[in-house]
């Protein structure tokens, strides 16, 4: 299924330190080294660690036999200076096994986001920044040649974004031709209402998918202005999403497995999961991956 393969290739970030899955690094180390010999290794991007950790993956990935080298994307605090040094100090030090190419911040003022530009160059950047009032924070991202990064979902109902919201900065995102990545909240392939974290009692709450993320800014990429785009963000049902070797379709609509890999290259580029499986076995299950 090459249209399905364009979508999802290196498409998730493992984020396994983080809420909800929250693993301590030796678990995530191990989980990931997993995942990267799996059939599914196609669809995993780099290993999401914070700076501030880079010392215990160094030895949690210590005792595993040689393999190919990591990729890392490292997150960068408050002291995004000393960070970056952390991460320079981590690649001279690492040699084969793991490289650091990427970081990502915040930011909530055009001053924070010119000090990751200054901080980060050598670095493929992403700056994250709320979702809403997002307009100028984006446009000085795209003007010092960084990458945006979208909040998508969290642990509690409040971290969701309003899809409007969530839809206006794809399309914006997609018109300046910034490239962006999401996090948190899309473990499954659809929107619906699921547990907000993995205990039994947690509360429930409408979460997007990552299918209608990274579908609906592929779409809108290649050109949808109308209303349907909101819908597409907001599909639950997987059985109007069908996929050919050259097409995926939605609605009456198609994508060619061009436009995807042209949205996917330029546009929207991964999103951070602290789970690799729920993604993949969702796709299963719904007989989209063998």
């Amino acid at each position: 299924m090459t249209a399905l393969r364009a979508l999802l290739a290196g498409l998730v970030d493992y984020a396994g330190l983080f809420p909800p899955a929250a693993l301590n690094m030796e678990s995530a180390v191990r989980q990931y080294a997993a995942y990267s010999a799996s059939d599914q290794a196609w669809m995993l991007g780099r290993f999401v660690v914070p700076a501030a950790h880079l010392d215990a993956f160094r030895d949690a990935q210590a005792p595993l036999p040689d393999q190919p080298e990591w990729h890392l994307s490292a997150l960068v605090g408050a002291d995004v200076e000393a960070d970056v040094e952390r991460v320079h100090s981590f690649n001279n030090a690492m040699a084969a096994r793991a490289h650091i190419d990427t970081v990502e911040g915040k930011a909530t003022t055009d001053d924070a986001v010119t000090r990751i530009a200054d901080c980060a160059s050598g670095f493929r950047a992403f700056v994250e920044i709320p979702v809403t009032d997002f307009v100028p924070l984006l446009d000085a991202i795209r003007d010092r040649g960084l990458n945006a990064k979208v909040r998508t979902g969290g642990v509690s109902r409040e971290m969701f974004p309003e899809p409007e919201a969530l839809l206006r900065f794809i399309e914006h995102a997609c018109r300046e031709n910034v490239p962006f990545k999401a996090t948190a909240g899309l473990h499954h392939a659809l929107r619906g209402d699921y547990r907000l974290t993995y205990d039994e009692d947690a509360p429930r709450g409408p979460m997007f998918g990552f299918l209608n993320v990274f579908l609906t800014a592929a779409f809108v990429h290649a050109g949808m202005t109308d209303g349907a785009a909101l819908a597409l963000l907001l599909e639950r049902d997987l059985k109007k999403i069908s996929v050919s070797s050259n097409a995926i379709r939605w609605g009456g609509r198609s994508i060619s497995t061009d436009d995807i890999h042209a949205a996917r290259d330029c546009v929207a580029l991964s999103f951070g999961s602290c789970s690799f499986l729920e993604p993949v076995d969702e796709l299963r299950a719904a007989a989209l991956l063998q």
